[in-house]
């Protein structure tokens, strides 16, 4: 007799398999040494370290507006010497007068009525003479070639050269003195010169007569006034 295969049984609980070996959680890291690549200590970790930054920049900013204030606008002054950038903004609160639209060579050529004002960046009586070219660009527009034109790139010489320059090569007019203004008239011709702190009402009555316009209403305009140290106006000399 064969004897019957034995069925298989459940397994008891002695005989169950044992369960694998429990793994312990590793915490990831960057690859930067004490910096965790998340939770809690991470975030507060990075706001620390950014509220450092802004400090170190913002202190590098402060150290730096110090070191130029010397050549900010906040620091220019009519009283000196000094170049603090386009006179005519920074005293007139005009930027458009330079460059000038035109040469003096242009303007005698098409018969343009030239008015040309001589002057210096770093010179305080050119910084208070700013406010009158811009009041003759105000009152005389487009009928005159405003010309300013600074006198570092001039040739030497000057008026003692006159014979032999050119008439529109400005050094043939310029006296060495700043400012100065000289009118031309439509035919290239001179009808006015003068140098310092020239009353616009002169000058103004110059170009009428270059020009044929009549005259602006009379102002008495024959000073500068500086009103925030930046910017100036005419003013009436019986103020």
């Amino acid at each position: 007799m064969v004897p019957s295969r034995q069925r298989d049984l459940p397994h008891t609980n002695d005989q169950r398999r044992p369960a694998p070996p429990m793994v312990p959680e590793i915490q990831p890291f960057l690859a930067i040494d004490g910096i965790p690549a998340s939770g809690a200590s991470s975030r507060r970790w990075l706001q620390a370290r950014w509220r450092r930054t802004l400090g170190a920049f913002a202190a590098l900013l402060l150290l730096l507006a110090v070191g130029l204030g010397s050549g900010s606008p906040a620091a220019a002054s009519l009283d000196n010497d000094r170049y603090d950038g386009n006179i005519f903004s920074l005293y007139a609160g005009n930027g458009s007068l330079v460059p000038p639209r035109s040469s003096l060579a242009l303007a005698l050529e098409q018969h343009r009525v030239a008015v040309v004002v001589y002057y210096l960046d770093d010179s305080s009586v050119s910084k208070r003479f700013a406010p009158v070219v811009s009041e003759l660009q105000r009152l005389w527009g487009n009928n005159v070639e405003l010309i300013p034109l600074v006198t570092d790139p001039l040739r030497p010489g000057g008026k003692a050269a006159a014979g032999s320059l050119p008439a529109g090569d400005p050094s043939r007019y310029w006296s060495g003195l700043i400012p100065q203004v000289v009118v031309f008239d439509r035919q290239g011709q001179v009808v006015f010169d003068a140098s310092g702190q020239v009353e616009v009402d002169r000058i103004n009555g110059a170009v009428s007569q270059a020009t044929g316009l009549p005259l602006p209403a009379p102002s008495g305009l024959d000073s500068t006034r500086s009103f925030n140290e930046l910017n100036s106006e005419v003013v009436s000399g019986s103020r």
